[in-house]
């Protein structure tokens, strides 16, 4: 296991790394994993951990459909990206395609281009129910976002 210490370097300072991926790995396929990945090569296809963290470094590029518990990310994604908990995206990320977390942070000195959804895990089965009807606080939060901020 990998430990990562720095101070004020971000949620993934302190996440213990079971496994990492170097810059010079490439991946074609289906990537699965249950604890924190780290990766900073290259994945084409997909990725999935019902609750792990994956953890997308500075030179990774994955072009990835992404299914994960905590998705931070440093390096280029094209692909969609679904995450149970959250989404952290910090300079100098380049990402293109969908987010959909109940909880979703862009730094600055990002590009970003996608639609991003954010809405309670309970919500997406209770559409039918009381949150259809246009409550305050009830309502998914869409917005398209196409800039660098």
């Amino acid at each position: 296991m990998l430990k990562k210490g720095k101070q004020g370097a971000g949620p993934e300072a302190t996440a213990t790394i079971t496994t990492l991926l170097g810059r010079d790995t490439f991946i074609e396929g289906t990537l699965s994993f249950k604890e924190t990945i780290r990766v900073d090569g290259r994945i084409k296809g997909s990725v999935r951990s019902e609750q792990g963290t994956l953890i997308i470094g500075e030179h990774a590029d994955l072009e990835a459909d992404i299914q994960v518990g905590t998705a931070i990310v440093r390096g280029k994604v094209n692909g969609r990206l679904d995450a149970v908990q959250r989404i952290e995206i910090h300079a100098p990320a380049k990402v293109t395609g969908d987010l959909r977390s109940p909880s979703v942070a862009i730094d600055s000195g990002v590009v970003y281009n996608g639609h991003c959804t954010m809405e309670r895990p309970d919500s997406a089965t209770a559409k039918t129910g009381p949150s259809a009807s246009g409550s305050p606080g009830d309502v998914p939060t869409e917005q398209k976002v196409s800039k660098k901020l």
